[in-house]
């Protein structure tokens, strides 16, 4: 197995980019799509506990936009193969004083484009 082929890396990196830009002006169309439909997918969040798409699409229309946009650093993105990567960013907001946020996404290739299907969310002490 081939780890880190370049140009699978910058398909990961180009999406991973798409969603923060989302993340960060909470569009939710783009978030939405960015997370595979299936009962299957799962995201451990800040306070919630979503399984499936509907549950994550159903957070994202509820949540409250106001304090969303935060910086990101130490992002790694590892690749295996041409179809499966791991994507681990570090990140801060205004509203997270004295906490460093911490974010790891499993991605899949899939024939609609690269999704999320699992993903985890969670903020220590600095």
């Amino acid at each position: 197995m081939e780890i880190d082929i370049p140009e699978v890396v910058a398909e990961v990196k180009a999406a991973f980019d798409r969603y923060e830009v989302a993340l960060n002006t909470n569009d939710v169309a783009v978030l939405d799509a960015t997370f595979r439909v299936d009962p299957r997918t799962i995201r451990y969040g800040m306070a919630e506990i979503l399984y499936g798409h509907a549950e994550i699409a159903a957070f994202r229309a509820a949540r409250n936009p106001a304090g969303l946009t935060r910086t990101i650093s130490r992002t790694v993105i590892t690749t295996y193969g041409r179809d499966f990567a791991v994507a681990s960013t570090l990140f801060q907001r205004a509203s997270m004083a004295g906490k460093v946020g911490r974010q790891m996404q499993t991605w899949v290739r899939f024939p609609e484009g690269w999704r999320v299907v699992a993903a985890h969310v969670s903020a220590i002490g600095e």
